[in-house]
């Protein structure tokens, strides 16, 4: 009898440590919503959890989850080079999201080893994976490196990283050679001092900035480019020279994408989702049909609602219990959300929006995942909450 007394006890034990976490969070955060679940689904602290919310960056979970089941881990973006007989060189952009300058160094020379030294007569960049109307819902236009363009080709997140003073305006990295556009950018909106831009909203600014800096890589190489850079499209029937495959997989991207928060990666993943399930062009339609579908299947229908992919956009709608479900979906890649403090979660910050989502280890429950958001812009709070459910449970 006394041993089937002990395990009753036992059994009975967690519910006052829960009992004292919900007083800790009405405590700490009374209007807050915080949702946590175990492992096998069981509710072990909801508040407040049936509000939709804004989710934020926190979207970038769904579109990391979305990523991984179309695309897979293993994925590569490619971008696709092309000479004719005349030595023109053509750009065809693929909507690579990590074409940066470590990354053009050794395509530079992968193209020069391909095409010769001989002097390239002309660049032309063809974007047309990229609908030149294309724009995400929440992106402004403005130097803000988080409003970046998205687009099949362009370069450095489609940003500008230079130190000004004055009319002087030089690299802010080693890596990467100053161009005229850029200095002419940096000039135009770029703060004195150090500073990362965003590209203008306009298609055609970052393209010209993708083949100036793609020339100098070339020149950098050993190659030459004596002509002029212009858009267009591939010629019919025209065979690349050489394709060059992302150095990084879906999954390392991933990671980058969470610790940076990036929104123009996080758009650049969630529009290649429908060009590569339903072909291209890309659109935030295929992709949203694509994302409805999936969710539609889980039944997520009505509790995860995207309007884009990163979270910029305040018509993204979010239920805790629907996100709680996506974290369980995306439980085999949580690995991929460790961040600069080793936790696997995922702020969201915007004016008047904190939110935290992910998974978090506990003494008697083992890992849970858990979705806090709160109105305000004390982004300290939501670490308390995450840190009395921790202790707590």
């Amino acid at each position: 009898m006394w041993f089937r007394l002990l395990a009753l006890g036992l059994l009975l034990h967690p519910a006052p440590a829960m009992a004292g976490v919900k007083e800790n969070v009405a405590a700490l955060a009374p209007s807050g919503l915080v949702l946590v679940v175990d492992a096998d689904g069981h509710e072990l602290v909801a508040q407040n959890a049936d509000e939709p919310f804004v989710p934020a960056s926190v979207t970038k979970i769904v579109t990391a989850w979305l990523a991984m089941e179309v695309l897979g881990a293993d994925y590569r973006f490619e971008t696709r080079f092309y000479l004719d007989d005349k030595r023109v060189l053509y750009v065809r952009g693929g909507g690579d999201p990590f074409l940066i300058s470590e990354e053009l160094a050794p395509l530079a020379a992968e193209l020069v080893k391909a095409v010769g030294k001989e002097p390239i007569t002309g660049i032309v960049l063809d974007a047309s994976y990229y609908p030149s109307n294309l724009r995400v819902p929440g992106i402004e236009d403005d130097s803000e490196a988080y409003d970046a363009l998205n687009s099949a080709l362009a370069v450095n997140f489609n940003t500008v990283y230079a130190v000004r003073s004055g009319a002087t305006v030089r690299s802010a990295e080693t890596q990467t050679p100053i161009t005229p556009l850029a200095i002419a950018e940096f000039r135009a909106r770029g703060p004195n001092g150090k500073g990362r831009i965003s590209l203008a909203q306009d298609p055609a600014v970052s393209l010209r900035y993708a083949g100036e800096l793609i020339a100098a890589f070339i020149e950098r190489a050993g190659g030459s480019v004596k002509g002029a850079i212009t858009t267009g499209t591939v010629p019919e029937g025209l065979k690349p020279v050489t394709v060059h495959r992302q150095s990084r997989t879906l999954s390392e991207i991933l990671i980058e994408l969470f610790r940076a928060s990036n929104n123009y990666i996080a758009n650049q993943v969630f529009l290649e989702i429908g060009g590569h399930r339903l072909g291209g062009p890309v659109s935030l339609e295929k992709s949203l049909q694509v994302a409805n579908e999936m969710l539609a299947a889980q039944g997520l229908a009505a509790d995860i609602h995207l309007e884009e992919g990163s979270g910029i956009s305040r018509d993204n709608r979010f239920t805790a219990r629907g996100l709680a479900k996506v974290l369980g979906l995306f439980a085999p890649h949580a690995d991929l959300l460790r961040g600069h403090d080793g936790g696997m979660d995922k702020t969201g910050t915007m004016d008047g929006v904190r939110t935290l989502a992910g998974y978090a280890d506990t003494s008697a429950h083992g890992q849970v995942r858990f979705v806090i958001s709160l109105a305000g812009n004390s982004g300290d709070l939501r670490f308390r909450l995450l840190r009395a459910v921790e202790s707590g449970l």
